[in-house]
């Protein structure tokens, strides 16, 4: 059975629905403008897969009794009622099912005894930055994800699933976990990889033109290394938890697994501040090119102004009303048949002189 692609996402980065103040814990509110609930099932274990999309939750107990683990998938965040009956039926805490509905958790990790609630954000990179909130529990026997909108990063596990490869089939829900949150890792490569390639190119737009666009393409580029910087960084602290504090759900064989997702996150956020470090000398090239395109402009402007004080001088001087016929040295050169070409070619050598020594001078 194939899984929904992913839709174009057209929310903000961060969804911020929240609880309104003063309710009291516990309390599931919907989003306004949250998408139809659907649930997608795969059990499974060493001898085969069931995957289907659930329309009646009674279905469910059952695949869980046959099969060794069960993932359900929730996508969308519409339908409460749903939401509360999975929580009642798998033993969820109230105050962890109000975190799923309420958009602006940090990434964290709570062990809640029967299950471990963990909270991460995955991201896309179409026309721009998409960031979405994800919710895991872990259970015994079951793993349980919570996703605001269809479509995720997640395929690869899905498709190791379907094709038997790997130790999926064979291991335990804790395993499953491991790749789930493996696989929402892996995600933020490509994404840094296109933001990379993006600055890149910015550095030789701006050495070879500076525009207004060049400006604000650096800005976006900002904006998105800062919403990654936001995403990432709590996940570093959720996932030291995870690998620091006993969990009873995490069977020792799987921390070392653990402890890998940790290194992922170790070498996302290296390169979210090596590109933020990256973006900020962008921003500083860019004020130097302007600084610098100034500077030119104002340099040939000083220089016509420059060449041009000798020949307003020149000019004011024969405009001068002496009289030549009172006086022999009232300006005689106002008789003279060449006086006047006399003066232009006194404008254009004293210009052109200024010129060549401008030249000389490396001022041109």
């Amino acid at each position: 059975m194939s899984y929904k692609s992913r839709r174009k996402r057209k929310k903000p980065i961060f969804p911020e629905h929240r609880t309104p103040p003063g309710s009291p814990p516990g309390v599931l509110i919907a989003d306004p403008e949250a998408q139809p609930t659907t649930v997608h099932v795969m059990a499974y274990g060493p001898a085969g897969l069931v995957e289907q999309d659930l329309k009646d939750l009674t279905e469910l107990s059952g695949l869980m009794a046959a099969w060794p683990v069960t993932w359900i998938n929730v996508d969308g965040l519409e339908n409460l009622d749903l939401i509360r009956t999975l929580g009642e039926m798998l033993g969820l805490h109230k105050l962890a099912l109000e975190d799923v509905v309420n958009l602006h958790q940090r990434a964290k990790a709570e062990d809640y005894g029967s299950n471990l609630f963990i909270v991460t954000h995955m991201v896309s990179m179409e026309e721009t930055l998409q960031i979405e909130q994800m919710s895991l529990f872990l259970g015994r026997n079951f793993v349980l994800t919570f996703q605001y909108l269809p479509g995720d990063s997640l395929d690869p596990v899905r498709t190791r699933l379907r094709g038997g490869a790997g130790n999926l089939r064979s291991s335990g829900p804790d395993y499953l976990a491991y790749a789930l949150l493996d696989a929402v890792l892996d995600g933020y490569f490509p994404v840094l990889e296109t933001l990379g390639e993006r600055l890149e190119d910015m550095e030789v737009n701006i050495l070879t033109e500076v525009s207004p666009e060049a400006r604000n393409r650096i800005h976006e580029a900002r904006r998105d290394l800062l919403n990654l910087r936001r995403a990432v960084w709590p996940q570093r602290e959720a996932f030291n938890l995870i690998v620091r504090d006993p969990m009873p759900l995490i069977s020792p064989e799987m921390r070392p697994y653990f402890r890998d997702t940790y290194d992922h996150v170790i070498q996302i956020i290296d390169l979210v501040e090596t590109y933020r470090e990256f973006a900020t000398d962008l921003t500083d090239l860019y004020l130097s090119s302007v600084s610098n395109r100034m500077n030119e402009i104002m340099k040939v402007l000083t220089i016509i102004a420059t060449i041009f004080i000798p020949l307003s001088f020149i000019a004011s001087l024969y405009g001068m009303n002496f009289n030549p016929g009172a006086s022999p040295f009232n300006m005689p050169e106002l008789n003279w048949t060449l006086g006047y070409p006399f003066a232009l070619l006194l404008m254009i050598g004293t210009a052109s002189a200024m010129l060549l020594y401008f030249r000389h001078r490396d001022w041109l």
